[in-house]
């Protein structure tokens, strides 16, 4: 009984230093979780690389690796300047823009008698929608200054890579209990894998499908909102509802009638509904086997230690916690608790021992 108590309290503590770890160091392990998705992507896209064929020869893997690498620094350069030309140019109109969108709630409170009209600031009782716009922009900023760590970082993952596998066998004692540890592994990688393939997938078409809605109808910074909806798809539950909100506030303000403000959100609100509760789910199965309220309690989470960038990874890291906690006997109960179905395979002890059995097999 002691043990147990010891056990728990041991447990505890360690979650509780845990999480600290994690809120004192965000300026420090952003950069590096970021270059670890960044090195993981460059991973995945020169795999696709070395599997298109090239006649009756294969893209060797270093040519395949430098090609993925200038593909992804390339297109993240592009997507940056575009993004923060958009969003200076929307800090110098915001102003007006509030302008106009107070006068329209005028307007609506009037029509629907209300005795106090609503306003701009009741939205964002925080910030006026200039300050927004421009934390905004100097939040891109940020990110673009701190491309050069991440790339450093990448570029050492890259270097050292070749030497992950003998390091991660040596950790363990035995041949099985490190086969168990590359099996729990590829586990994860082929779930991780799966989830950003769809994820990706349908981001960049709900972000396609958007900039050509917002082309078409004539409202500005359509490639901004794109790529808005195309970042916050990433984030369950809240980030298709933002995408729309957004371009919606543009076009009640931008154009002299409602008829385009209609059009807009009821098209980004198909948009959303049909990639993100037909396509996707059907696309993702039972892959993730994620219960809904654990999502939204790791978005709540994560999104309150590392801001944006933990609600983007709230998903794959429960993932990872879920199957890791799996193959533990003593944390299995909380890869139960955290599924969606309780089925989260077998505990780590039934693979050593199956492993076992098939050395004296072998032997």
């Amino acid at each position: 009984m002691r043990n147990s108590l010891l056990n728990i309290t041991l447990a505890l503590v360690l979650v509780c230093l845990v999480g600290w770890l994690l809120v004192v160091g965000r300026a420090l392990l952003l950069p590096f979780v970021t270059a670890l998705i960044v090195w993981y992507l460059i991973n995945a896209l020169a795999s696709g690389l070395r599997a298109v064929p090239l006649g009756h020869l294969r893209l060797p893997a270093l040519p395949a690796l430098l090609i993925a690498l200038v593909i992804i620094f390339a297109a993240a350069m592009f997507v940056f300047d575009l993004v923060a030309a958009n969003l200076t140019q929307l800090a110098r109109d915001a102003p007006g823009y509030q302008a106009r969108l107070d006068q329209v709630f005028a307007n609506l409170s009037e029509m629907a008698g209300l005795r106090e009209p609503l306003q701009t600031r009741d939205l964002f009782p925080q910030t006026s929608l200039t300050q927004l716009v421009t934390q905004a922009a100097s939040f891109i900023t940020t990110m673009a200054g701190s491309a050069s760590l991440v790339f450093i970082y990448v570029l050492f993952l890259l270097i050292e890579q070749s030497t992950f596998n003998s390091k991660y066998a040596a950790l363990f004692e035995t041949p099985e209990r490190a086969e168990a540890a590359f099996a729990i592994r590829a586990e994860i990688n082929r779930r991780v894998l799966h989830y950003f393939g769809i994820k990706t997938g349908v981001s960049l078409a709900t972000g396609l499908l958007t900039t050509a809605l917002l082309t078409l109808l004539g409202l500005p910074y359509a490639a901004l909102f794109g790529f808005i909806a195309f970042l916050l798809n990433y984030i369950p539950t809240f980030g298709s509802l933002i995408s729309v909100i957004f371009p919606s506030l543009l076009a009640l303000v931008f154009f002299d009638t409602y008829g385009p403000f209609l059009v807009i959100s009821i098209g980004l609100g198909l948009i959303q509904f049909l990639l993100g509760n037909l396509v996707e789910p059907r696309l993702m199965g039972a892959s993730l086997n994620l219960s809904g309220l654990v999502i939204l309690l790791s978005l709540a989470f994560w999104g309150a230690i590392w801001g944006v960038t933990g609600m983007v990874l709230c998903v794959p890291l429960t993932v990872v916690i879920l199957i890791i906690c799996a193959q533990i006997p003593q944390t299995r109960p909380i890869a139960v608790l955290l599924s969606a179905d309780g089925n989260v395979g077998l505990p780590l002890q039934h693979v050593e021992a199956n492993g076992e059995k098939a050395a004296s097999v072998r032997d």
